[in-house]
């Protein structure tokens, strides 16, 4: 934080939600407001961090070639995806933990996803707001089901419940090795609960420790984007792709979509960037599906360069935890609005008028 640019006014005094003026800042201040064990559960990876930085290092190299003299008076930076209209091509991703940073977290985020037309994937939090009828375009997330009858009444409850797609997170098997969450002896519980309270006294539940070996869904193979598909009509993204082989096999598997990810540098500490495996994920797919991306964003710049490489759309995770954190539904809001502020910008500045126009952009990956 000392070398921050926002160190200032936080000594000065606590900075108001139109003081911070990019993602970066809100970290900053979610870093100061937050207990250390949920901001480091948030921010950090696994083992060394080493895809983690990767994520933010690969948009650090790839660099756009601007078009100039074009006719920007009017910039269209809407997308559809499965029949929804979106204002920007982004979801917001799954992510677990929320209740470490307040109550009832998922259905806060859900509220500022509904109010700024953006939609969201979450396991929880969304069923108050669709039994309300109100117009959230929710996609349910999901590490798999132990058998094909469970799998098929999980599909069946989602679509009956108003959800707009399934995404499987197809590189969760096992919990990862997360060296800030084990020293900080993190209970896994707290994800539900919250961090405890000064003096208050909590058995454990499911405390973090080194190369823990805890199962999730370690059986699950292509067979289940089969059953799902099977089970009902909503489109099933395989989210956690990096291997093109696997991108392949997903659309031979009947996935509607391919999601490029590494789970935000929180599985296996070493696996590639996303945006690095993005171009050939998109050579092998060809068109056939939409290609989303997530890792690492946290400027409109990010989602302009992520599409110009050939995704469809980005998941953003983190992003919306720190406005969250810092103040609460206006906070996600406030943080979703910058993205797309500066998306809008960046397309100006490129030279593109729509959303179809960054894919003829060149990109030029250049090495440090």
């Amino acid at each position: 934080m000392a070398a921050s640019p926002l160190a200032p006014l936080l000594r000065a005094a606590e900075p108001g939600l139109m003081d911070l003026i990019n993602v970066h800042e809100f970290e900053d201040f979610a870093k100061v407001k937050m207990h250390k064990l949920a901001y480091d559960f948030i921010a950090g990876g696994v083992e060394d961090e080493q895809t983690l930085r990767a994520n933010r290092a690969a948009f650090e190299r790839h660099f756009l070639l601007p078009r100039v003299m074009v006719d920007v008076t009017t910039v269209d930076t809407s997308a559809t995806l499965f029949g929804t209209k979106m204002n920007i091509p982004l979801v917001i991703a799954p992510t677990g933990g929320k209740n470490l940073v307040l109550p009832n977290a998922d259905e806060v985020v859900a509220q500022g996803a509904l109010a700024t037309n953006t939609p969201i994937c979450s396991a929880v939090g969304v069923r108050k707001i669709l039994e309300e009828g109100k117009p959230l375009t929710w996609w349910t997330n999901t590490t798999g089901q132990r058998d094909k009858k469970q799998t098929i009444e999980y599909a069946k409850r989602t679509e009956d419940s108003g959800g707009k797609g399934i995404v499987v997170t197809c590189d969760n098997p096992y919990q990862s090795n997360r060296d800030r969450n084990n020293r900080n002896k993190f209970d896994y519980g707290y994800m539900q609960s919250g961090v405890p309270k000064e003096g208050e006294n909590r058995p454990p539940r499911n405390p973090a420790k080194p190369a823990m070996y805890q199962p999730h869904t370690p059986n699950m193979t292509w067979e289940y984007i089969r059953w799902l598909r099977g089970a009902c009509n909503l489109p099933v993204v395989a989210k956690g792709i990096l291997a093109p082989e696997d991108a392949e096999m997903a659309i031979q598997n009947g996935a509607s979509a391919v999601g490029v990810s590494n789970h935000g540098g929180r599985q296996l500490d070493g696996a590639i960037a996303s945006l690095d495996a993005l171009p050939d994920v998109v050579s092998v797919v060809k068109g056939r599906v939409p290609v989303f991306m997530d890792g690492g964003i946290r400027r409109g710049i990010d989602i302009v360069k992520a599409i110009a490489l050939g995704a469809d759309a980005v998941l953003v995770g983190r992003a919306p935890l720190w406005g969250l954190a810092t103040f609460g539904q206006p906070g996600v809001e406030r943080v979703l609005w910058m993205l797309g502020a500066e998306f809008k910008l960046a397309m100006s500045l490129a030279g593109v008028t729509n959303v179809a126009g960054i894919k003829k952009l060149k990109v030029r990956r250049i090495s440090a």
